[in-house]
């Protein structure tokens, strides 16, 4: 009897940049394990020309590769410039507050220490990815408007006076969650819960300085997203 499957779904890749071997092979068997399809590398260079002949589901990467302490940095800012929406994670020792807000102002949807356990490396790659399949559940499409600001949840695309608001996928929840129920203070428990994800203050923070950055760069005069000190965030739509 043939006990082959039929199953004809694809598996979701994973780009894998870590130059220390040991680690980078125990991270690729652990994704591979939770049904993965992983290509790893060790360099940005040769990563950066696979990602741009074959765009992966989700990259993962190291901060310093090699000799070069800022290179996963830069493989951000290349990555993020190729796609808006790419899901990208860091996973790295280097755990100041200065290289997690770094990380998230160069596009970063996640920031984790290499001291998590592999359980929670797969549940929060699951976490992204499972955000990302929101785009094709069309239930679940919702066009918006409102004041200036339009939204489409079956796409995860957002647009401001007319124009389209570049944002990660983890921005784009947090956007969508405040513009639920415009002028009610949502705080950051709220805010982590809405974007699937487990972040520090500092990071919602930080996330929330990018998103406004991002529309200030298309209008000089946005100031919808209101700062609650010691409360959180809320959105002021135009009267």
């Amino acid at each position: 009897m043939t006990t082959t499957s039929t199953s004809t779904t694809s598996k979701k890749t994973i780009v894998l940049v870590e130059d220390e071997a040991a680690l980078r092979e125990n991270y690729r068997l652990a994704l591979e394990k939770a049904g993965y399809e992983v290509h790893d590398f060790s360099q940005s260079d040769t990563a950066i020309k696979h990602v741009t002949a074959r765009m992966p589901d989700l990259a993962i990467l190291d901060i310093g590769l090699g000799n070069d302490p800022e290179a996963g940095f830069d493989l951000c800012q290349q990555l993020r410039a190729l796609s808006a929406k790419l899901p990208i994670l860091f996973l790295t020792a280097r755990d100041s507050e200065l290289d997690v807000i770094s990380g998230l102002r160069l596009g970063a949807d996640d920031y984790l220490t290499k001291d998590i356990s592999l359980a929670h490396l797969i549940v929060r790659v699951n976490t992204l990815l499972r955000r990302v399949e929101a785009m094709s559940e069309p239930d679940t499409a919702q066009e918006q408007q409102i004041g200036e600001l339009s939204l489409d949840q079956n796409r995860l695309h957002i647009g401001w006076q007319g124009n389209t608001v570049d944002l990660t996928v983890t921005e784009f929840w947090l956007i969508n969650c405040l513009v639920s129920n415009p002028g009610q203070v949502k705080s950051r428990q709220q805010l982590m819960s809405a974007a699937n994800v487990v972040l520090d203050d500092q990071t919602i923070t930080a996330h929330v300085k990018r998103i406004r950055k991002k529309f200030v760069a298309l209008d000089k005069q946005f100031d919808a997203i209101q700062t609650v000190y010691g409360l959180g965030y809320r959105w002021v739509a135009e009267a």
